[in-house]
């Protein structure tokens, strides 16, 4: 008998997850451990809604199966390649006849099937209210190259919980974001990647996010959180320029110098036009610190306005010559300090 779990238990349940909706839906947004496992391809979907819409529903139904047939083989072949243990879950856009279908056919070749109620858009749901949820955030803030993203992971490897938006857009956040990086994702697919960690995370424990605009890249950051993060306390890491060069180029020393030309040329109006071609023809000669230095002259003056017009006063934590775990430790630090300072006096 075909299980049918809401949410929440169809999350937990066992078995890999089969996302029986069209390839063209499953690159737009997914649930994160999801194996594409379409019943209709792109052009056979259209086919079939077309004919809901001009015949009605029998029509459609009949169409469907007649184009499942000749496929149902392959796909039990398929699912048992996946799955040799024949325990599945499946689900569709709104867990409705697709994923019907499949179950069944799965069901009849002796597969243990679970489907989704309220398919696709039920975990769209959940992953919208997990933005919702108030949590105790610190923002970890500082100037391009101060090492944010590696003092990040070196606060979750110390067992502190992080959430990496620029690793789940697959972006660092600038024009430069994007060098060396695979393809973003879509909004909605970063949005499920982020609502999929959330989950996992005590709401009742300090929550670092590195400091971010609305948009990583092309990734848009969900408003519930970036509410949350603007509202929250922030730590502003402070090295020196040499360090920060250093760091920057480690990260873009040996990328593709035609790649960064052309990211140049994206801030070219922001950057004026004689810095813009004095940074292309250092990247030409192979002088990544020189490149990197008029980088930081720019982003740094973008950093100091946004402070200006936050009107905030950020404590800034120092950290000179330390490495990324020294640093994380040293944030570890002052945050529980701040966290003692902010609690009510028993007095």
């Amino acid at each position: 008998m075909v299980k049918r779990l809401e949410i929440n238990d169809f999350l937990a349940a066992p078995g890999p997850l089969l996302d029986v909706r069209s390839p063209a839906e499953y690159a737009q947004g997914r649930l994160p451990e999801a194996i594409s496992y379409p019943l209709f391809d792109d052009a056979e979907r259209a086919q079939v809604g077309t004919c809901y819409k001009r015949q009605g529903r029998d029509a459609a139904v009949e169409l469907g199966f007649e184009l499942l047939g000749p496929k149902l083989g392959a796909m039990v072949r398929q699912a048992r390649a996946i799955a040799p243990d024949k325990t599945v879950r499946v689900h569709c856009w709104r867990g409705g006849m697709r994923s019907g279908g499949v179950a069944w056919g799965l069901q009849l070749a002796g597969f243990q099937v679970t489907t989704l109620v309220g398919g696709y858009k039920a975990f769209r749901r959940w992953v919208r209210q997990t933005f919702t949820t108030p949590r105790q955030i610190i923002v970890l803030g500082g100037m391009t190259g101060t090492g944010k993203t590696q003092i990040l992971h070196a606060l979750a490897a110390l067992g502190e919980q992080v959430l990496d938006l620029e690793g789940c857009a697959n972006h660092r956040g600038s024009s430069f974001g994007n060098l060396d990086l695979p393809p973003q994702p879509s909004t909605e697919q970063f949005e499920n990647l982020l609502g999929d960690r959330l989950a996992t995370l005590d709401p009742h424990r300090p929550l670092w996010i590195e400091a971010e605009s609305r948009r990583v890249g092309t990734c848009c950051v969900p408003p519930e959180l970036f509410q949350q993060m603007e509202a929250a306390p922030t730590l502003e890491i402070v090295r020196p320029e040499a360090e920060r060069l250093d760091i920057l180029v480690a990260v873009y020393g040996q990328t593709d110098r035609a790649e960064l030309i052309a990211a140049t040329e994206r801030i070219r109006k922001r950057l004026g036009g004689q810095r813009t071609q004095q940074a292309i023809a250092l990247i030409r000669q192979e002088a990544p610190r020189e490149v990197c230095q008029i980088m930081l002259d720019y982003y740094d003056r973008a950093y100091r306005y946004d402070l200006d017009r936050r009107e905030q006063v950020i404590p800034q934590i120092d950290v000179t010559g330390y490495s990324a775990t020294t640093a994380a430790q040293l944030l570890i630090e002052k945050a529980t300090f701040l966290a003692l300072a902010d609690r009510p006096s028993s007095d």
